[in-house]
């Protein structure tokens, strides 16, 4: 009689034990995510080795594979958006339906802090032993709003001058130990270009001038910052209608008005153009580095014929050491929600901590002050000359906000500037108007 009670006690134990673990296994937490970056689900959708993946969207894709894959109780259900996605989460956050966790660029979170729509996340990275000391400095500045963490800092970008020595040794523009000759002013910057042009035959600058606001603004604020123009001391009065600012916008028109630009092409014909050696510097953002890397070592490639290099952007003023950055974080959007979600999305946080080395693979620099000065990343092709970046980047006050939106005002004055539409002083004037009327009305 004991015997069978034991048998049958022990047996309903062992059943209610896999019925718990059966429950556990078929109802993980679910998180939903939303990213830019891109689509490549044919290539990467089921990918979990996450050193096979190469680029932005195929590094992305598969480190979110291998943490579903690795932590069962917790599921993330992925949406991809067309970069940068603030109209969409803009929507989404006016219905109440905003995704758990969101990319944002550190110069958009105030956008969405201020209005109380993110949650801080100190309390969330402490619980999973995460403190702020292991990140950058830059990495800290562009996710700290009103002293607290408000997004978890996955990276710092900044735009690079990516050559073609090939075109370059062509023009003459090789120093005796085989690295580019880069100007060191604004008149050095022409000559060049134009002994570039008279060389090769090709234009010095492969830029995405067409259906583009973004280059016009990154390439501004950078020669703004070198001479140590305080555009935006007053966060909600921007100072365009300066000598400072003329000064960047007359070099770019020069470029412009001698040819020594493309002209017509928009992001990807740039990309095509630059890869099929139609010029000899590509002004495009750290997010390249690892393509273009891969391209140099593909037999008969355009970059493969004489070689590739990347470097920041020179220095052609004598103010500041710097130039413009931003940075990639993952937000969390304010709601209700279980103390199991939020050890979910801490759990998720604390898996790209851990994971910056390889999303480092892209061409963007780290968050994570071990990984940046760690011997696998400094022996990452092409680091050794832009990690300084850690040092010169430089984003606007953290209080500026609607940066996004002062992109695409700038972009459209700054292009119409230099493409001949409006002089540049009118420009100027009307970009500073605009703006100002913009930020007086939040």
């Amino acid at each position: 009689m004991r015997s069978t009670f034991l048998r049958t006690a022990r047996a309903a134990i062992s059943a209610l034990a896999l019925m718990t673990a059966s429950s556990a296994l078929a109802d993980p937490v679910e998180l939903t995510v939303q990213r830019f970056f891109g689509a490549c689900e044919a290539d990467f959708g089921e990918n979990t080795d996450v050193a096979k993946a190469v680029g932005e969207c195929g590094i992305i894709t598969s480190l979110i594979n291998k943490f579903n894959a690795d932590n069962p109780d917790v599921h993330v259900t992925v949406t991809t958006v067309e970069w940068p996605g603030y109209d969409q989460l803009n929507a989404q956050f006016s219905s109440g339906d905003a995704p758990d966790i969101v990319t944002i660029h550190e110069s958009a979170l105030s956008d969405y802090q201020s209005k109380g729509l993110l949650q801080p996340l100190d309390d969330i990275l402490a619980s999973v032993g995460v403190s702020k000391d292991v990140f950058t400095d830059a990495a800290v500045k562009g996710v700290t709003k009103d002293g607290k963490f408000y997004g978890l800092p996955i990276d710092t970008w900044t735009m690079l001058y990516h050559i073609n020595m090939d075109l370059f040794k062509q023009a003459g523009l090789v120093n005796a130990d085989g690295t580019p000759i880069l100007p060191k002013s604004p008149e050095e910057l022409i000559a060049q270009a134009e002994q570039f042009k008279a060389k090769t035959g090709k234009p010095y600058f492969v830029q995405n001038l067409a259906n583009e606001t973004a280059l016009y603004m990154r390439n501004f604020y950078t020669y703004l910052f070198q001479q140590d123009s305080d555009f935006f001391a007053d966060p909600k009065n921007i100072k365009l209608n300066t000598p400072e600012a003329k000064k960047v916008v007359e070099m770019y028109k020069a470029i412009f008005d001698k040819d020594l630009t493309t002209k017509d092409l928009d992001y990807g014909a740039s990309i095509n153009a630059f890869l099929q050696g139609e010029g000899g510097v590509h002004l495009n953002g750290t997010w390249v580095v690892g393509d273009y890397d891969a391209s140099s070592k593909t037999a008969g490639t355009a970059l493969n014929k004489g070689g590739y290099a990347v470097y920041p952007y020179p220095q052609l003023f004598g103010g500041a050491k710097a130039q413009f950055a931003d940075g990639h974080s993952w937000a969390v959007s304010a709601k209700e929600r279980t103390p199991e979600q939020t050890a979910a999305i801490a759990k998720f946080l604390k898996f790209f901590v851990d994971n910056d080395f390889e999303w480092s693979r892209t061409g963007h620099l780290p968050t994570i002050k071990s990984v940046i000065t760690s011997d696998a990343f400094k022996t990452l092709p092409h680091r050794d000359t832009i990690s300084v970046v850690a040092e010169l980047g430089r984003p606007l006050p953290s209080e500026v906000q609607r940066q996004f939106a002062i992109q695409d005002i700038l972009g459209e004055e700054l292009g119409a500037a230099i493409s001949g539409q409006k002089e540049v002083d009118a420009a100027l004037t009307d970009a500073e108007t605009r703006i100002n009327e913009l930020l007086a009305n939040l």
